[in-house]
């Protein structure tokens, strides 16, 4: 230690921790409103045949329990109904505190110009990402995020991979949601994206999460 040899880990501002902490709750929850959501939806499906859109169950209105007749079905959808208005409103809760809170450091301030990055993922990256400086190159910062490949190849046959887990979970995340956005409004032009799309739907997913991380390094 007296060397100075070891490495050392990054410590978090005690200021900003609880910030951060409570935007990985809201993570948290928008996942369990994701999985009611599916639950309503299905239901509904399997029972009538009818998809209704992911943005009408996002809202739970309560007309949605005219597609049952049953009373078990229709108590069963009314649950999931219940649970989607009470974490919405905890969900909105939490994002109105975050944005009254924070304000984005100057070298974050470029993150809301990149197509798929709003507010909230915006200042999910800047505090999941603390010190950026504390990143020597681009390459370092993209693995923290989770958005290189971790094969090893030799002579291009694969041997083996790397440990996928090391990095930031929630700013992997934060970079695949952006990604989304812009595969789904194809706002940025990336070139080839089309293509990609028709052969392998997962590619340009992590194909623009990197781009995306790149962008903002």
């Amino acid at each position: 230690m007296r060397l100075g040899i070891l490495p050392t880990g990054y410590i978090y501002p005690a200021s900003e921790r609880p910030l951060r902490d409570l935007l990985r709750k809201r993570l948290q929850l928008v996942r369990h409103r994701v999985t009611f959501m599916l639950s309503a939806q299905c239901q509904i499906w399997r029972c009538t045949g009818v998809k209704v859109e992911n943005t009408l169950i996002k809202q739970a209105d309560g007309q949605l329990l005219r597609y049952h007749d049953n009373p078990e079905l229709r108590m069963a959808l009314h649950s999931n109904l219940a649970i989607l208005r009470t974490l919405n409103a905890q969900i909105e809760a939490i994002e109105q505190r975050v944005k009254e809170q924070i304000a984005l450091k100057p070298e974050f301030q470029s993150l809301l110009s990149v197509d798929g990055i709003g507010d909230i993922l915006g200042q999910t990256i800047a505090l999941e990402t603390g010190d950026i400086k504390r990143f020597s190159t681009v390459g370092r910062y993209a693995s923290y995020c989770r958005c290189v490949d971790s094969k090893r190849l030799s002579n291009g046959k694969s041997k083996g991979q790397n440990n996928r887990k090391n990095g930031n979970v929630y700013l992997g995340w934060a970079f695949v949601e952006a990604a989304h956005s812009i595969i789904r409004h194809n706002k940025t032009g990336f070139w080839g994206l089309s293509v990609l799309k028709r052969h392998n739907p997962l590619q340009p997913l992590s194909t623009v999460a990197s781009r995306g991380v790149l962008t903002f390094s």
